[in-house]
């Protein structure tokens, strides 16, 4: 059964929040700061926090800049995920992966249906690896941002939690880089 082990040391993890937006300001970001808060309040770090508008480039840009920054370990966004002709966040993210973390979505999905029902089809949520950096884009809603994190990244954020989590395995991210320069 999943749980926290208590006899390990939590260790926080340093994090970006991006907001993918033509909108959105600082001042009305619900979203960022519903992230922001629920990450502060478990423990880790934010470090930076932006907001960019829906396209491609701008939002690719501003990954590989965090991606670049070697104290960031996380990148959360929000917004953009949809399916309408400004919503590109899912393929900015995608073009950026090394590898994707196909369950993320489909995690995500299944804790939205039970919530909003086939209304979850809607979202494009995706999660991936970068030159080590985790990169998780989130659907702009209030509710979504909330569930992504309070049933998804709080446990798999969290070194402590069992039987497995994203944290343990932050060391042994870019071991394909390691072992090109060895050859």
């Amino acid at each position: 059964m999943s749980k926290i082990d208590e006899t390990r040391e939590f260790i926080p993890v340093n994090i970006a929040l991006l907001t993918v937006s033509d909108t959105r300001t600082l001042k009305d970001d619900r979203s960022g700061d519903i992230l922001f808060q629920r990450a502060s309040d478990d423990g880790h770090i934010v470090l930076e926090r932006a907001i960019v508008k829906d396209e491609v480039q701008l939002i690719k840009k501003k990954l590989n800049l965090w991606i670049k920054e070697p104290k960031i370990d996380v990148v959360i966004s929000t917004g953009g995920t949809g399916f309408t002709g400004r919503d590109v966040t899912p393929e900015a993210f995608k073009a950026v992966f090394e590898k994707e973390i196909e369950g993320f979505g489909e995690l995500f999905r299944w804790i939205s249906f039970k919530k909003i029902g086939t209304s979850t089809i809607q979202s494009r949520a995706v999660a991936g690896v970068a030159k080590g950096t985790y990169l998780f884009a989130l659907p702009g809603s209030t509710g979504a941002c909330k569930d992504a994190w309070d049933e998804i990244l709080h446990n798999q954020l969290d070194i402590r939690f069992r039987p497995c989590n994203f944290v343990e395995i932050m060391p042994r991210l870019r071991e394909h880089e390691l072992a090109g320069r060895s050859s």
